[in-house]
């Protein structure tokens, strides 16, 4: 327990200071990160000179300097346009993963005590050398004793209290933001952070991972266009992922693939094509699609890699999406409107006048045009966009199929340029459409709507009862929330604590300079029972000025 304080606190002052020294200084005053601090340790708390006068790179600085567990969160809030404006997010699409390696003994510590056997009885061959290192784990090639060539991951070591000591923290910064502003409360940070800390706890668990590769390498069996390392799930553990290594070509090496007579045309048709098929077939996909997790092998075969972060679509989602497909396709406002309403969390105070002007000129900006000169990155980002104008909370998923039509549109064009993603995507958005249609589809709908209905009021006489037997024993409670209070209480105590100093001052002067003066009217040494009763009097005062001092600076309401 004391360890755990222990490792708080100075995990508190190496927060305040990398925030104080990127001038955010005032939030640390106003989350209180400063009284958990010990007084002896704010001495250490130093302000600098600010290295950029731009807002979003002092939030990147800050993110990266505090370490993984930041960098991944700006890693997560960069994909979220519907929270964060853009010239933030431009600077969080900065922050690198990228740390030193850590040494061979411990992967080889860590295999014996997570598999059981040294690591010369499980492999053949190990490298000591890591392929990539990042801040949670590394990549190493080694070859089993059956002769199969594998990719081991292996967790840094310690990485997991690290990692849960700063999610605390960022709980309860959190839980003080949103007590505080206004806009944090808006965007319900508390939910943001768990969703958060759920989503890199998983991150934590390799097992995780390999059943999510299992997953989406079954959803694909029957594709013989795309490949799925297979996982090795006897040397796989929550520490340690075992799969089949795959030697290929990384699809951001264009000169490469074209020296070696590569179609690169199809190779960016079957990548979408691979993409489009997990969100919208089968509504689970891989979330972070990037060049360096997509290898190509012979015969323009796609290889996906590192299922870390995945996405799900369920049916009421893809509703949602089908909505706006309608919407787009038949140039009508309402569908969109509605379809947007249903897609996000909506504050109760949002314009609708105004999202439905926002919604019609995002239709007209793409009406009429053919989907050879239309970008799917552009319309995202356009309708993210009015999404974080109007405080629209969109889901994590949907997000995630935003960021990842995104990546592809990037990869493709720099793969074919002429290439329309548009014209990819249309025939899933067709069948899309044509299962929310389907007579199946309609009557479950209609089944499930006359089944909620038939629950509503079945229970209706229970409720009744319920409601009225708690207003019967006075049990109905009214809730009044004035907001910003716990702010303006803060700034009253510190006003007062600094009233009380002045006034402390002021008598301390008063009592002081009258002693003085009446001793040297009455020209006679300042004794009372032979004890120097001046001295002793101003020892006393100067403690207690001193005592009250300290204990209103501890307090960090000066």
């Amino acid at each position: 327990m004391f360890g755990k304080q222990l490792r708080h606190i100075n995990r508190y002052r190496e927060i305040a200071a990398v925030l104080v020294n990127q001038g955010f200084g005032y939030l640390v005053e106003e989350i209180d990160v400063i009284p958990k601090i010990p007084y002896h340790e704010r001495l250490w708390i130093k302000s600098s000179e600010v290295t950029s006068p731009d807002l979003g790179e002092r939030i990147r600085i800050v993110l990266q300097e505090l370490g993984p567990t930041y960098i991944k969160l700006g890693q997560i809030a960069s994909t979220r346009p519907d929270i964060l404006p853009s010239e933030i997010i431009i600077h969080l699409e900065k922050l690198q993963d990228k740390v030193s390696a850590f040494p061979f003994e411990q992967i080889r510590s860590l295999i014996k005590e997570e598999l059981g056997s040294d690591i010369e009885e499980i492999f053949q061959e190990f490298d000591p050398e890591p392929l990539a290192a990042a801040s949670i784990g590394q990549v190493h090639m080694a070859i089993l004793k059956s002769g199969q060539k594998v990719a081991v991951k292996v967790q840094r070591p310690g990485i997991t209290a690290n990692i849960e000591t700063d999610l605390e923290i960022l709980f309860e910064i959190a839980m003080a933001a949103q007590n505080r502003f206004q806009w944090a409360k808006q965007y319900q940070i508390v939910d943001i952070i768990d969703e958060f800390s759920k989503s890199l706890r998983k991150e934590l668990d390799y097992t995780v991972e390999a059943r999510n590769s299992d997953k989406i390498s079954g959803q694909l069996k029957e594709q013989k266009d795309f490949y799925i390392p297979n996982v090795y799930w006897d040397y796989t553990t929550k520490k340690i992922l075992t799969t089949e290594f795959l030697q290929g070509i990384k699809v951001s090496q264009i000169d490469i693939l074209a020296q070696r007579g590569y179609n690169l045309s199809l190779i960016a048709n079957r990548f979408a094509k691979g993409i489009f098929e997990q969100i919208f077939v089968n509504g689970f996909f891989h979330g972070d699609p990037h060049p360096g997790n997509i290898i190509v092998l012979p015969q323009e075969v796609i290889g996906f890699l590192d299922f870390g972060m995945v996405g799900r679509l369920g049916s009421e989602m893809k509703n949602c999406l089908s909505s706006l497909l309608i919407g787009l396709k038949r140039n009508d406002t309402a569908e969109l409107l509605k379809a947007v309403l249903r897609i996000g969390i909506v504050p109760p105070q949002v314009d609708t006048r105004q999202l439905r002007n926002d919604i019609e000129l995002f239709k007209d900006t793409y009406y009429g045009l053919p989907l050879s000169r239309i970008s799917i990155g552009e319309a995202i980002t356009n309708f993210f966009g009015i999404a974080q104008k109007h405080n629209i909370r969109i889901s994590s998923d949907l997000v995630l199929v935003g960021k990842a039509l995104l990546t592809v549109e990037g990869v493709v064009k720099k793969l074919d340029p002429a290439l329309s993603l548009l014209d990819v995507v249309e025939p899933f958005g067709e069948k899309l459409l044509m299962e929310r249609m389907h007579p199946k589809t309609i009557a479950e709908s209609i089944w499930k709507i006359a089944v909620d209905f038939g629950e509503l009021f079945s229970n209706a006489p229970q409720n009744v009862k319920e409601l009225s037997t708690i207003v019967n024993q006075g049990r109905l409670h009214l809730d009044v929330s004035l907001t910003e209070t716990d702010l303006f209480l803060k700034h009253q105590a510190r006003i007062s604590n600094r009233i009380s100093v002045s006034i402390m001052l002021l008598a301390f002067s008063i009592l002081m300079g009258s002693s003085i003066i009446s001793l040297s009217l009455m020209g006679q040494p300042p004794l009372l029972w032979n004890f120097p009763v001046l001295e002793i009097g101003f020892i006393i005062a100067i403690f207690m000025f001193a005592w009250v001092l300290y204990a209103i600076i501890r307090s960090g309401k000066l």
